[in-house]
């Protein structure tokens, strides 16, 4: 199940997210190749964020999966959650960071 966490210093009380929620899940297991229904996206705002020494509209985001994350997957999740972020949120594309993690690219093999 892929997990999409998304944080931001904007406040988002009043705006309506359902779109950002909808678009984010679609993007996701378009671009892994995961059912929808799997997808979990969790949206947090309000947080303190300074990106290049300021307090504009900024977001950080992490996803973590079991499986199909490779290179290309990575810059397509950057590219259009990014492109998501800065239509639906005016969050431009140049002030959003994406953490990728693979939960099978550290897997070990038992010995037992």
């Amino acid at each position: 199940m892929p997990c999409l966490y998304i944080t931001t210093n904007l406040n988002l009380d009043g705006v309506d997210t359902n779109p950002v929620f909808s678009e984010a899940a679609t993007a996701v297991s378009t671009i892994i190749g995961k059912p929808e229904k799997f997808v979990m996206v969790i949206l947090k705002s309000s947080v303190p964020i300074s990106f290049e020494n300021n307090k504009e509209p900024a977001a950080y985001a992490e996803i973590v999966s079991m499986g199909g994350i490779n290179s290309e997957v990575k810059r397509k999740l950057i590219v259009t959650l990014g492109t998501i972020l800065q239509s639906k949120l005016s969050i431009p594309r140049t002030r959003f960071f994406l953490k990728v993690f693979d939960t099978t690219a550290f897997s070990t093999k038992s010995r037992m």
